[in-house]
């Protein structure tokens, strides 16, 4: 585990898994969408990243996942669709593990520490995010609520 937000109910991971990146998003634990890299992670000092570029247009839409290996493209892949607002009131965002459900089905809950040193995570919220006060209209509010039915 390198970082997770959430959990069994909603969130995402990027871990390594076989020795390689990979990215999960797990849509309301109705669906889970996984995106694996190409390249083994050696031995060493790395970068790891992910990119998700949001389709855009509202609420709940899907992106594309990229992830990065010391700056090389190292795998590609979709989620089709997000989860609109929140993913739990009682999940946390872990570094190094995950300790509360698992967003994944690739770990289990215990014994998913990464196995180096997680120098820092960085977080960035890109220029072209839509609504990034959190303020959403009438319309947005709605699409939350026939979501969740």
């Amino acid at each position: 585990m390198i970082v997770a937000q959430g959990g069994a109910f909603g969130g995402w991971s990027l871990y390594a898994s076989d020795g390689r990146p990979k990215y999960c998003y797990n849509f309301s634990g109705l669906r889970k969408f996984y995106v694996e890299g190409d390249t083994e992670i050696l031995a060493g000092e790395h970068q790891v990243r992910m990119a998700f570029a949001y389709d855009g247009g509202g609420l709940a839409r899907g992106g594309t996942v990229t992830l990065y290996l010391d700056g090389e493209k190292a795998g590609e892949g979709r989620v089709e669709a997000t989860v609109p607002m929140v993913f739990s009131g009682d999940e946390t965002c872990d570094v190094g593990s995950e300790s509360g459900t698992t967003v994944s089905d690739d770990y289990s809950a215990r014994g998913n520490g990464f196995s180096g040193l997680v120098r820092w995570v960085q977080i960035d919220l890109g220029e072209d995010a839509e609504d990034a006060d959190h303020l959403i209209s009438l319309g947005e509010r709605l699409q939350v609520a026939m979501a969740r039915q």
